[in-house]
């Protein structure tokens, strides 16, 4: 089964993209156990170019400071290129509220 990259970190298209914040976050867990960090980050700055705007859902699910690191600097290419940042409502995640 092929899976799109959009799917698989469920940035949703439209304008803005949608990026959910708990989905990459999951996303981000899987790839430290089988090694593929790098390779979910390449693919996110690939799906974010051509685009001018993406939308952050769940940002409670960027507490961990490497994960967020890791968004920021792909965040800021975007940003450099001209591309527009929104951070939606932060929603607690699971056993903060």
């Amino acid at each position: 089964m092929r899976i799109d990259r959009r799917d698989f970190l469920l940035l949703r298209a439209g304008e803005p993209a949608v990026l959910s914040c708990e989905q990459l976050f999951m996303r981000y867990l899987d790839s430290q156990i089988d090694g593929t960090t790098a390779q979910l980050f390449e693919h996110l700055s690939a799906d974010l170019r051509g685009l001018t705007a993406v939308r952050l859902t769940d940002t409670a699910w960027l507490a961990r400071a490497d994960l967020k690191a890791q968004l920021d600097a792909v965040l800021a290419s975007f940003a450099a290129g001209g591309g527009h940042v929104d951070t939606a409502t932060s929603t607690p995640s699971p056993g903060t509220e």
